[in-house]
């Protein structure tokens, strides 16, 4: 994995004043704890904030799989970027997850020596793969980067890109996979926020607006895409400010407010939710709050 990252903005000329009050609580940004904040503050803060561990979840686990697959698949010679290559490295990825963590044999549930069903649903997602792109004639610039900037003294925003193409003529394709179903048109921006968030990374750190991004949805063959222009990440920019302060203020105060909805019936959290008749831990935790940790996601 590598890793760019941007210089906070220069403070010089700047005099320290008696007058002026403590600085915000920084915040660091990134697509998965974004969307925490819009879907429920209060999971925000269990998951940014209190750091509360969540159990893995199958589908999440099979995603890290898939992700780690198609990651090494391209450290092949172009010629053995193969089905059966892939459903190899399914295979020898998982043992190794395995070794890493033996509890998550339980979480499958089969052996890792005879995980059959487990790996030949993971091979069908890979098969699937192969339908959509040719990894034989790609030879992507960047996998699994990670990008950080600075979006104010305070604000900082990143995320780990899965893959990133560059053009001979220099056009930027960003790309990212996801072992689900694409979402129904209603969603559809929902899902895209995630590359539109990468592309402003590139644009920032790298000087380079993308011409595509494009996610590949293993589960059903879908492909989605979407060509951003400066407008827009102009646009998105501003969004991040209005999310940081918000989230600044919900740090100063404490006030993380639980936000109800069909979700709640997968959180991991919703013992602690008053919403539910839960009691959060108390405020503010011995952990500094920060938003940065990224997962693959499914």
């Amino acid at each position: 994995m590598s890793t760019a990252r941007v210089a906070d903005r220069p403070t010089e000329g700047v005099e320290p004043s008696d007058d002026v009050g403590p600085a915000p609580p920084s915040v660091s940004l990134s697509p998965s704890r974004i969307s925490d904040f819009k879907t429920c503050p209060l999971l925000y803060r269990f998951r940014a904030v209190d750091r509360l561990p969540e159990p893995p979840s199958a589908e999440a686990v099979r995603g890290t799989l898939v992700h780690s697959v198609l990651e090494r698949l391209f450290d092949a010679p172009a010629a053995e970027r193969t089905p059966a290559h892939a459903r190899s490295l399914a295979r020898s990825e998982w043992m190794r997850m395995v070794e890493d963590d033996p509890d998550l044999v339980s979480l499958v549930g089969h052996e890792p020596s005879d995980g059959r069903e487990w790996l030949d649903t993971t091979g069908r997602l890979l098969d699937t793969y192969f339908t959509l792109e040719d990894p034989r004639r790609l030879e992507p610039a960047e996998r699994e980067v990670l990008l950080e900037t600075a979006l104010s003294d305070a604000v900082s925003v990143k995320g780990i890109i899965d893959r990133v193409d560059v053009a001979p003529t220099g056009e930027v394709r960003i790309v990212d996979y996801k072992s689900g179903r694409a979402p129904s048109p209603l969603f559809e921006q929902r899902a895209l926020f995630q590359l539109r968030v990468y592309a402003l990374l590139v644009w920032r750190v790298r000087g380079r607006l993308p011409s595509m991004l494009q996610l590949i949805y293993l589960a059903d063959g879908q492909v989605v895409r979407l060509e951003p222009d400066e407008a827009d990440l102009r646009a998105l920019e501003r969004t991040l400010h209005a999310l940081a302060d918000a989230i600044q203020r919900a740090q100063g105060t404490g006030d993380f407010r639980a936000n109800r909805s069909r979700l709640c019936d997968w959180c991991a959290h919703r013992s602690l939710c008053p919403a539910w008749g839960g009691t959060p831990p108390p405020y503010p935790p011995p952990v500094a709050a920060d938003a940065a940790d990224e997962s693959a996601s499914t």
